[in-house]
């Protein structure tokens, strides 16, 4: 059974970059946010037991999102991609639930390693 996974960026760019990356073995349905606001919305209707978010997006930012799922939805598992590595987002990122914290760019190794880290492959 296909596991559902959104991918939320609001760059097309980067959302086709975490998609490339995602392992050929793993079986995924893949759905596209591109603002907090898109990503929840993916959560409540069941289309993200796994959700890649971004943390710097339009409208509602990932910060928001993981703490919407903090009090809401915490059976989704997170990995946050994002270009913001000061250790305070980090901190803050840890402490709102979510499993990894990968940097951008993405590489398709750590993708990979975080996945099997969190029993996702």
């Amino acid at each position: 059974m296909s596991v559902p996974v959104t991918i939320a960026d609001d760059s097309a760019f980067s959302r086709k970059t975490v998609m490339r990356a995602l392992p050929k073995e793993w079986d995924v349905l893949v759905h596209e946010a591109v603002n907090g606001r898109e990503a929840i919305d993916a959560v409540k209707a069941g289309l993200a037991d796994v959700l890649f978010l971004d943390l710097t997006m339009p409208e509602v930012d990932g910060f928001q999102v993981l703490q919407y799922l903090n009090e809401h939805h915490n059976k989704t598992i997170v990995i946050v991609i994002s270009a913001d590595i000061q250790p305070e987002a980090v901190e803050l990122v840890n402490s709102l639930g979510a499993y990894r914290f990968l940097k951008k760019p993405l590489s398709p190794n750590e993708l990979h390693q975080a996945l099997s880290e969190v029993g996702l492959i």
